[in-house]
């Protein structure tokens, strides 16, 4: 016979109150009830934990040296409940996400600041990745969910929508480009190119937007972070290719960002779910924020 958590819980409860009546009254249960518990208890440790008569029930030497432990295990298990009805609740946890640099510094940070003002005891873990990177991220669920652009086939994955952006075109506001209304592919490609570096999914919308123009997008300067590129840009060594999410193509008073014409220079946002997954309950919650947020602001 298996020692159970309502014999251990009937066990203590005697211990702390020293009397059947007032146990049972403490834990709901008939006196009968809770006498079974204790006489079961007994047989699965083979011997007696409590001496009782008619007034009082008193520890055995083996109950007095079963009482704190199992004091201990109880006081554990009910932090453990507490704790998942507080995640459950929202009270508490982590959302932990992978998210494209771009996203990351613009789109997210207020939604995060409402969700937070709605559930203040729930905390963030995000890595800003390219997309490959967020791919794998999510697939070995060091991060609950991930947002990404470019091409995903991964069966592995659950992908859905969550907006699309338009890659602008960024130069200092003295440019000649500032004078034209239409920034097209083929007046671009007449400037030197300022270009993010291959493994971005920006490089892969710019070079896609040009072959559907007919052309090829040849970069006089590559870069990592969007920052260097705008740096460069402002130096006046080219026009730089940048989403419209990123804070780095925001207008400013030295550098005009201007979209660049063409249904092939825009990119889908995606978010990423470990297919067959559940996520944990301030996630979830928070994703659905996020998702009503970016479509709003749509």
């Amino acid at each position: 016979m298996t020692v159970t958590l309502r014999q251990i819980r009937s066990f203590v409860a005697i211990a702390d109150l020293g009397s059947f009546t007032k146990a049972a009254s403490a834990l709901h249960l008939s006196q009968p009830s809770l006498t079974v518990q204790i006489r079961q208890l007994e047989q699965s440790l083979g011997t007696r934990v409590l001496d009782r008569n008619t007034r009082s029930a008193n520890l055995t030497a083996l109950g007095r040296d079963l009482l704190p432990a199992f004091r201990r295990m109880l006081g554990e298990l009910d932090a453990v409940v507490t704790d998942a009805r507080d995640l459950a609740a929202k009270k508490r946890g982590i959302v932990r996400l992978a998210c494209l640099p771009s996203f990351a510094a613009t789109l997210l940070p207020p939604v995060v600041a409402r969700f937070r003002g709605y559930y203040p005891g729930v905390q963030f873990v995000v890595r800003d990745a390219v997309g490959k990177r967020i791919a794998a991220l999510v697939k070995t669920e060091t991060v609950d969910f991930g947002i990404t652009a470019g091409e995903i086939s991964d069966p592995e994955l659950d992908v859905q929508e969550l907006m699309e952006d338009r890659m602008h075109a960024v130069f200092p506001r003295g440019h000649p480009l500032a004078q034209r209304k239409r920034i097209t592919p083929r007046l671009l490609a007449g400037h030197p190119l300022i270009l993010m570096d291959e493994e971005s999914t920006v490089r892969q919308v710019v070079n896609a937007g040009f072959r559907a123009a007919g052309l090829t997008a040849v970069p006089a300067f590559e870069a990592t972070y969007m920052a260097t590129a705008v740096g460069m840009a402002q130096a006046g060594l080219g026009i730089a290719l940048l989403p419209s999410s990123a804070i780095e193509a925001r207008p400013s008073e030295a550098m005009a960002s201007a979209p660049v014409e063409g249904r092939a220079f825009t990119r889908k946002i995606w978010i990423l779910r470990r297919a067959g997954r559940s996520l944990p309950p301030a996630a979830e919650v928070f994703l659905q924020h996020l998702c009503e947020a970016t479509a709003a602001a749509r």
